[in-house]
């Protein structure tokens, strides 16, 4: 069935019990068995390990996301801290993008590296680079596409290649692409990283994650570590996200027509410096957009810089208006504008943020699924008063 359909569908029957179109959600803690001889005979029997509700969950992303199975978990830095210690232990190295999710590069640094275990971040636009960072104990490859902030893509199947050769295991969070845009898993990614507090959820309601893996092999690891972690997504979240993710091919449309309306209106700004969105015929990698994002979508989030440098987009920042937000978080319906230098990348080293382009006024923009006309007035309210 087309992917419209699955959002809607996939993992959920009507109940045996009572008809109800939606999954009931499983707020029980155990789960009485039938007998010792039969234990878990119905799946299921404490809700650290599983729960009913949170499975529904995890097929249905599964089948968006074109894996064996997935894991949700309580956050999408639980999902990341689930796939990188169920991948290496102590003296294995990691080949990690250096353009990634502020809280990835700070686990590696602050919770991994002082552990034992060896990071390299590298620019992975560079296939070169990848392969020159390789070494005997290197385990897995984590890439990011697009980046968060910056909108960096990666050649998945060439990435996945050098993975394979060197007998590591490719992990993808593709967060900002979604299934909608981009599934790594189809072009040679062992394992997919998910934030669903993002564009799942769509909403700004919950926080969770997930991991999407390729073969059972993975996908049993991935909830084998997570039940020993104890960070199973809570039942209450994952009923929300399986409503919620109903909309997401709606929302991921809407958003990516409005996001190319915006990105272009400030490109053609006099007081805009620079404007990086993957549907822009100047985005730096137009070529690789194209290869790998589907429908012609590209998504919710850009970037820009201002004439006035950093004080000048920090005043924007400070007197931007409804519809826009400032604050964390994106993929919501909301529009949402983010200082990332001092709310979702203030945990990297300064040297490391500005080294991938993230200076003190970086402006990163989520379209939500407002109108853009009302979206572009309010900017262009805020740039007259740089």
């Amino acid at each position: 069935m087309g992917i419209e359909t699955d959002a809607v569908h996939a993992g959920v029957s009507p109940d045996p019990r009572t008809g109800a179109v939606l999954s009931p959600i499983f707020q029980s803690t155990t789960f009485v068995q039938e007998s010792v001889e039969n234990y878990l005979a119905k799946g299921f029997s404490y809700s650290r390990q599983a729960n009913p509700t949170v499975k529904d969950l995890e097929v249905r992303i599964a089948k968006l996301e074109n894996g064996y199975g997935a894991t949700c978990v309580s956050t999408g830095m639980a999902a990341t801290t689930t796939v990188i210690s169920g991948t290496m232990d102590a003296g294995d190295h990691c080949v990690i993008t250096e353009s990634s999710y502020g809280g990835t590069n700070r686990l590696c640094r602050e919770a991994f590296i002082p552990k034992g275990m060896e990071f390299d971040f590298v620019d992975m636009r560079d296939l070169d680079a990848v392969k020159n960072a390789i070494k005997p104990n290197t385990k897995l490859i984590f890439s990011e596409t697009p980046s968060n902030p910056t909108l960096r893509l990666v050649d998945i199947e060439a990435i996945s290649e050098i993975s394979k050769a060197n007998n590591c295991v490719h992990v993808c969070d593709a967060t900002f692409a979604t299934p909608m845009i981009c599934r790594p898993l189809d072009h040679g990614a062992d394992l997919v990283i998910q934030s669903t507090t993002k564009f799942y959820d769509g909403h700004n309601m919950t926080v969770g994650g997930a991991i999407i893996a390729k073969t059972q092999e993975w996908d049993e690891r991935m909830h084998f570590v997570s039940n020993m972690h104890g960070n199973i997504m809570s039942p209450q979240n994952a009923f929300l996200t399986l409503q919620t993710s109903k909309t997401l091919p709606l929302r991921i449309r809407q958003q990516s027509a409005t996001a190319q309306k915006v990105a272009e209106w400030l490109e053609a700004h006099p007081k805009v410096e620079k404007v990086v969105y993957p549907g822009l015929d100047s985005f730096p990698q137009k070529e690789l957009a194209d290869k790998y994002h589907r429908d012609g979508l590209h998504g919710a989030m850009l970037w820009f810089d201002v004439a006035g440098g950093d004080t000048a987009a920090i005043t924007l920042m400070n007197t931007i208006q409804r519809p826009w937000s400032l604050c964390e978080n994106l993929g919501a319906t909301e529009s949402i504008i983010t200082a990332c230098a001092v709310m979702t990348h203030a945990n990297m080293l300064v040297e490391d943020r500005l080294k991938v382009g993230v200076s003190d006024g970086f402006i990163r923009i989520s379209c939500g699924i407002e109108n853009a006309d009302d979206l572009i007035k309010s900017l262009s309210q805020s740039l007259d008063q740089i």
